[in-house]
């Protein structure tokens, strides 16, 4: 008896392919596609919180119905003595992972909102004797032999990260726009790289040992993306206890270093012994002690940090060792490292004050979060206009500022005032400012942008004669201005009489916007 037929082993191969992509690239539509033929609907390739996801996915519940109809079937002919290639019954396992995804997505869900409000995430999971039996009975075979064994207690743990995953990515990253969507599919690839499959083979454990850089403009949700990677770490299932290892809320730890003095900062990352420097009066553990394996390090304005301490970070990511200020015991690291930062680091590091050691340890997995001007200018398709994902945006902030029922009208309500009197504003604030001008509509029923002066860019003529900037500053200045003049980096090299890599690290990114929005 033959496994699959001929109809059937495409449909079987996208429905495995569904399982292991990434929900957020085109190649989601291509396998629903693939899976559904004739049943499919073009209902549009970014998924995103701004709508709901099952009324605007109608395929959502047509693959489920499909697979529920489908992996039966195929359990059946295995038990059967169906003859079954490796290659088969890895397409096979996908089905069942996938099947085995929807039917207990509610418990993990239920968890990840629970925590959100502070409950407990590692608690005793009755529903896992279930799923347990339910694995069993798909992937339990008697006389067949999966090419991969798989753990349940492993599996029912993936599960839960692939969700919290897709919560923290679909839900907290909101825009409509193409530049939104590749975000949400590259915070996805830092989770699970662009393989999951090797992801889930080898490296579920290892990827805390990878740093994660996320650059981009102020007010972009630099930490929304670095919260989403750290909340959704592979979480161990303890199979004896019924019960996940970690809790949801505990492994977050954002520092601020713009805020801080060198000295704290080294205390806040690497604590210190008692007696180490004035007003340490007890013994102090730092965050990177304090995280443990299940746990993220968020360092917010990398390019702030004092060179003192990159040399010290450094040896923590050559090394996952440290010590506290005032004592010479070696401690590890367990945890993962996320940094951000709003700089140029090349520029930094061509001036002098960031390691270009240290920057190649934190690059090995870099995010650009886009602007909000790239958001309103490249929808999600050339038929969707610049106000449709102005109205998404606003729909998602007035919801979280003056919830569900009141969204609408507020929204509505900025959106008129945006109409009049902002039109052709380009938000150099980006979300952020977004968000303030839906706060002051609300509370005084209009929103003031800062004064033009600000952003306006800096008068070079005033710059030299107050003699006040550095020769570093004067170039990075010029060789921005001469580049906005001429367009590329070969032109604006041949005018400076500099090399167009130089031209290049040289650039000073908002500059280079404020006088691009002049022109």
């Amino acid at each position: 008896m033959p496994f699959l037929d001929a109809d059937e082993r495409p449909v079987l191969e996208a429905v495995s392919a569904l399982a292991a992509g990434n929900p957020f690239l085109p190649e989601r539509v291509e396998n629903e596609q693939r899976a559904l033929g004739g049943d499919f609907v073009d209902s549009g390739a970014v998924w995103h919180a701004e709508a709901d996801l099952l009324r605007t996915q109608p395929n959502i519940p047509r693959l489920g119905a499909l697979i529920e109809r489908l992996v039966p079937e195929l359990r059946e002919r295995l038990a059967g003595g169906a003859s079954a290639s490796d290659d088969e019954l890895l397409h096979y396992e996908g089905a069942v992972r996938h099947l085995l995804y929807m039917r207990y997505e509610h418990v993990w869900l239920a968890l990840i909102l629970g925590a959100e409000v502070g409950h407990t995430t590692t608690g005793r999971i009755e529903r896992y004797a279930d799923f347990k039996r339910d694995m069993a009975h798909f992937l339990e075979i008697p006389g067949v032999t999966l090419p991969i064994p798989i753990d349940p207690a492993f599996l029912f743990a993936w599960g839960y990260q692939i969700r919290r995953a897709f919560h923290l990515t679909y839900r907290r990253i909101y825009g409509g726009s193409m530049p939104a969507a590749r975000l949400r599919a590259a915070v996805w690839q830092s989770i699970f790289t662009h393989d999951v499959a090797r992801y889930r083979r080898a490296l579920f454990d290892r990827m805390v040992d990878i740093p994660t850089l996320v650059t981009g403009p102020s007010g972009t949700g630099k930490e929304l993306v670095a919260r989403a990677i750290a909340l959704a770490q592979f979480v161990p299932f303890d199979a004896k206890k019924a019960a996940f290892e970690a809790e949801l809320g505990d492994v977050f730890y954002p520092v601020n270093l713009s805020a801080l003095s060198p000295t704290l900062i080294e205390s806040e990352l690497f604590g210190h012994k008692r007696g180490a420097f004035t007003g340490a009066v007890a013994d102090r553990q730092g965050w990177l002690e304090i995280c443990g394996r299940h746990g993220t390090v968020f360092l917010d304005e990398i390019g702030e940090l004092d060179p003192g301490i990159q040399v010290k970070l450094l040896r923590v990511l050559q090394s996952r060792t440290f010590q506290r200020i005032g004592e010479t015991q070696e401690r590890t690291f367990e945890g993962k490292l996320v940094a951000a930062t709003n700089r140029d680091l090349a520029s930094e590091i061509a001036a002098g004050r960031f390691r270009a050691d240290f920057y190649y340890r934190l690059c090995a997995d870099r995010i650009e979060t886009p602007t909000l001007r790239a958001q309103l200018t490249e929808p999600t398709s050339p038929s969707t206009p610049r106000r449709a994902e102005l109205d998404n945006l606003l729909g998602v902030i007035a919801t979280r500022i003056a919830g569900p029922e009141e969204a609408p009208r507020l929204a509505e309500e900025v959106r008129s005032f945006v109409d009049r009197e902002l039109a052709d504003y380009d938000w150099p604030g980006n979300v952020r400012e977004l968000e303030q001008c839906v706060r002051n509509v609300l509370i005084r029923g209009y929103y003031a942008p800062e004064a033009s002066a600000p952003h306006a860019a800096p008068d070079l003529s005033a710059a030299l004669a107050a003699g006040d900037w550095s020769a570093e500053e004067l170039l990075r200045h010029y060789c921005t201005r001469v580049y906005a003049q001429a367009g590329s980096y070969e032109e604006a090299a041949r005018r400076l009489g500099l090399d167009r890599r130089t031209v290049k690290a040289k650039l000073d990114p908002e500059l280079l916007a404020r006088l691009q929005g002049e022109s």
